[in-house]
Formats: structure tokens, sequence, C-alpha cells
């Protein structure tokens, strides 16, 4: 298969010439994986070009996760300038394709993935990590006036936008500053690896937290739950939530509310770049996945402290322009 210029050069450089490449599912990003095999050792090589992509986060965060004891994949070579990086194969049993296939138990790896995420949280973000403030939200959910609403034809002031989501999320940014925990932003089901108990602390390996931030520890539990590639019962959701707060002695009234409106928050941004990948990237796949979002986007909007955020969606984003099956999904 075809890589990059300088890929071949920079697996020859570190004992890997020759070796047979096999493309690996990617993700969004301008980010490409190749599965590496030679002689009876594999590994994986990320080829991020620059400058739209940067593989310094990805190497400071797993040294981070694999301090901690959790399994990323080991860093075994590395060529920052170039945008190469050849890491550890933590296999092809990806949490989500193993679910479908009814080779994973659901409530077992959910709850390992809880369990995972008390454990990530019971340490401090490094100091260095950039936090997950308004600056950060605020553009985040900017993308959905940006290329959600001028694809359903709606011309709409941010000022009132972003007014709503001030008071909104007002306490969960105090709640972040007070006591930020490192989030890695991507955490699904389609980036945790089922890996046998012996070699991974939960059985399982974490990929794609290239993006971690500082932030509140409700929204990487958002992320795992409220999952835009896979429908979560409503009632393991709760379950998995109760365990949680459980586990980190967190009052539960008010860490619903924060997850709600991180929910909610996600799940906007997660509609404007849908469409984004759409008509600027040409990637059609992911709109299919938008009636899932505004399902739970429902379900985010009914909590009270989303009520000046549920005001605004009333009065500028018609019923027409989201998802017609919205309610009954939601209900």
């Amino acid at each position: 298969m075809d890589v990059r210029h300088g890929a071949s050069a920079f697996l020859a450089r570190h004992g890997w010439g020759g070796a047979r490449l096999e493309p690996l599912a990617g993700d969004a990003s301008f980010r490409r994986y190749v599965r590496v095999i030679d002689r009876g050792r594999t590994a994986v090589l990320m080829d991020a070009p620059p400058p739209v992509e940067d593989v310094r986060p990805f190497v400071r965060i797993a040294h981070r996760l694999l301090a901690l004891g959790l399994s990323a994949p080991r860093i075994l070579a590395a060529d920052e300038a170039l945008g190469f990086l050849l890491v550890e194969d933590l296999g092809d049993r990806r949490v989500g394709p193993e679910l479908a296939a009814g080779r994973a138990d659901e409530d077992d790896v959910y709850a390992r993935a809880v369990d995972l995420l008390v454990h990530l949280q019971a340490h401090e973000a490094p100091p260095d990590l950039a936090p997950y403030d308004r600056a950060a939200l605020v553009a985040e959910v900017m993308l959905f006036l940006e290329w959600y609403l001028p694809a359903a034809g709606i011309d709409a002031d941010p000022h009132a936008f972003i007014a709503a989501w001030d008071e909104a999320w007002a306490e969960v940014l105090a709640e972040t500053a007070a006591a930020p925990v490192l989030v890695l932003r991507d955490y699904h089901a389609d980036n945790l690896m089922l890996l046998p108990p012996e070699r991974a602390a939960f059985g399982l390996g974490l990929l794609d937290f290239q993006d971690a931030l500082a932030g509140h520890p409700a929204y990487d539990l958002v992320s795992l739950l409220q999952d835009a590639r896979r429908d979560v019962p409503r009632r393991l959701e709760a379950r998995m939530i109760e365990r949680f707060t459980h586990a980190r002695g967190l009052d539960p009234v008010r860490f619903r509310a924060a997850y709600e409106v991180l929910g909610a928050q996600r799940n906007v941004k997660i509609l404007g770049i849908f469409v984004r990948l759409r008509d600027r990237d040409g990637r059609t796949g992911y709109v299919e996945r938008l009636p899932r979002v505004w399902a739970y986007l429902a379900r985010n909007l009914a909590h009270p402290a989303l009520a000046p955020v549920a005001r605004w969606f009333r009065t500028h984003v018609p019923p027409a322009a989201r998802a017609p099956w919205c309610e009954a999904r939601a209900a």
C-alpha cells in the first residue's frame, strides 16, 4: 500500500525495513494508521502529516497514561518533525465491533470502562495540560452555528447562543477550575480495545487521546455513555452514572446536572463536526449518525440546568431542521 513520503525510511531506520503494511481503520482526523508486520512481530505506524497534525500530544499523554498503570500504546519510535510514530499494536478487538458481534458482555465492558475512568481521575491532571475552559467550550459549540445551521438553511445570532451556554455551564466551569481531571475527550467504545486482563489494567487499551485537556470529570463519562456511534441502553447509562458517582464520592444531583450540560455541549459540537466532515471533507458516512446525536441532545435539553439553551433551540431551530425521529428515540 502507499504511505506518505518518508515513512519507509522512518521504518527502516528503526529496524522495520521491508515490513509488510496493512491499513487500519482511521478516525475523523487527517491521521492514518498502518499495521506493520515483520517476522512475526507487529506494530502500528501513525502517519500524522504536519502541519495539520502533531504527534507530540499523543506521545506526552501516552507516557502519562502508562505511568498511571493504564494501557496506552507504548511508543517504539518517533519522528515528531515528520509526523511519524511507531507504537505498540493493541490488536483488533475494538469494543464497539466486539459488542456488535456479541463477543463481549456489554454490562461487564462498560463497568470496567467506568472503573478505568475512576482510576484515571483519582490522579491530578498534569500541570502542563491546557484547560477545558470557557474559551474551548465556546469554540466547540460554535461549530453548530458555523456548519450545521447553514446546512439547514438557518441564520442565527451567535450572541444569544453563547449567552445561553454561559448561563448553563457557569457552575460546571467553577467545578472544573476547582478540581480539573485529565479528560481524554474521545473516550468511547471505538477507542477502547479489549485486551487480556494480565496485559492491561481493567482489560482495556486506550486509543485516540492526543486531544486531552484538563476538564470536568463528567465529560469522559458522557463520551462513553452518549456514544454517537452506538446506542447505549438508558438503563445501562443510569447504572454506570450511579457506579461512577458512588466510586468517586460525588453528589449525584450536582453531578447529573454537569453530566447533562456537558452532554449537550458535546452533542451540539458533534452535530457541527459531522456536517463539516460531509461538507468540507467529503466524508459522508458521519451524517448517518445525526439522528442518534439529536436524540441524546433532546434528553440533555430536558434537564433544568439547560433551560436557557433549550429556550434558544426552541426559538431558533425548528423541529424540521432537527431529526424528525428525535422525540421517538429519546422516549
